[in-house]
C-alpha cells in the first residue's frame, strides 16, 4: 500500500467520531512510538477500545493494524520526513508562526491528493460543461472564492451568474431548471444562508455541487456532487485559510480540466477575454 499515512489521516480527519480523532492525533503526535505498540497498547494510551482503533484503521484504508505499521514504518524511513501538525502558541515570534503557517499550507496542500476524489472532480467537471446554466453562490469568506470560479467560467464563455447576497441567491435559486448546476461553496456546509437557496434549487429538481470540508455536512448529504477540501483547524486559525487557499486549487483544477476538454471551443472565448480586459490596460 503505497500512501502517505499521515496525508491519509489528515484528509479524513473530519469524517472520523470523536473517539476515532483521538487515536488519529496520538497516531500524528507519537507515530514513532506507535511503531513499536501493539494495537492493545495503543487503545489504552487513548483511552479507547480495540474496536475503536481498528475502526479509525479502517476509516483510513487499512484493513489491518499490521498492514498499517509496516506502512508506518515505511514513511517514518524516508529520507524527507513527513511534515507533522504543528499548531501556534502563544509565545510564538513572528517568525515561528510565518514559519508554523506556511508548513501547515505546504502540508494541506500535499494532503489535498487525498482528499480530491479525481473521479467525483471529473464528474464535476463534466456537469459545468453540459449545464444550460450555472449559479455559484457563497456567502462571508466563501463569497471570495465562489466569485473565483464564476470569473474563470464566465472567461471561458459559459452561462454562468455568481451571488452572495441570501435573499437575491433564493430568487435566483427559484428559477433554477434540472438542465442548469447550482454550485455551492462552504468551508462548514452549515451556512444557513446558502442551505437555504439549495432546499429552494432542490424544489426545483436542479442538480446540487458542494466544495465544502466536511464530508458529512448538512451541504454534502444534500449536494449531488461533492469535492472535499479537507484541513485540520487549529484553535488560531478558525477561518480555515488553507481550505481556501485547496479550494483556490481545485477551482483552477476545474478551469484547465475544461479547457482541455473544449479546446478548440475554449481557445478562442480566453483569446477574446483577454483583448477585452486588454482595453483597460495602458
Amino acid at each position: 500500500m503505497n500512501v502517505n499515512v499521515f496525508s491519509l489521516i489528515r484528509a479524513k480527519y473530519h469524517t472520523l467520531s470523536a473517539s476515532q480523532k483521538i487515536v488519529a492525533d496520538y497516531v500524528l503526535n507519537n507515530s514513532s512510538d506507535v511503531m513499536l505498540k501493539t494495537l492493545n497498547e495503543i487503545a489504552s494510551a487513548c483511552g479507547v477500545s480495540e474496536t475503536t482503533v481498528l475502526r479509525f484503521l479502517h476509516k483510513i484504508d487499512f484493513n489491518s493494524y499490521q498492514l498499517f505499521k509496516i506502512s508506518l514504518t515505511q514513511e517514518l524511513s524516508k529520507d524527507t520526513p513527513s511534515i507533522v501538525y504543528e499548531d501556534i502558541n502563544y509565545e510564538d515570534s513572528t517568525k515561528e508562526i510565518m514559519g508554523k503557517i506556511i508548513s501547515s499550507t505546504i502540508r494541506s496542500l500535499n494532503d489535498s491528493k487525498e482528499a480530491i476524489d479525481s473521479e467525483e472532480l471529473e464528474r464535476f467537471v463534466n456537469k459545468i460543461i453540459d449545464a444550460n446554466k450555472i449559479l455559484i453562490i457563497g456567502v462571508g469568506a466563501s463569497a471570495s472564492i465562489a466569485s473565483d470560479l464564476f470569473h474563470k467560467l464566465m472567461k471561458l464563455g459559459l452561462n454562468v451568474v455568481f451571488n452572495n447576497d441570501p435573499h437575491l441567491i433564493n430568487i435566483l435559486a427559484m428559477s433554477l431548471t434540472p438542465d442548469d448546476f447550482l454550485i455551492v461553496f462552504s468551508h462548514s456546509g452549515e451556512s444557513r444562508e446558502v442551505l437555504d437557496g439549495v432546499s429552494i434549487a432542490q424544489e426545483e429538481k436542479c442538480p446540487i455541487g458542494a466544495v465544502t470540508s466536511y464530508s458529512k455536512s448538512t451541504l454534502a448529504n444534500k449536494a449531488d456532487y461533492i469535492l472535499c477540501s479537507s484541513s485540520l483547524e487549529t484553535k488560531f486559525r478558525s477561518d480555515a485559510m488553507t481550505s481556501r487557499i485547496i479550494q483556490l486549487v481545485i477551482i483552477d483544477i476545474i478551469y484547465v480540466s475544461i479547457v482541455t476538454k473544449l479546446k478548440d471551443k475554449m481557445l478562442p472565448n480566453i483569446h477574446k477575454s483577454r483583448l477585452v480586459v486588454a482595453r483597460n490596460k495602458t
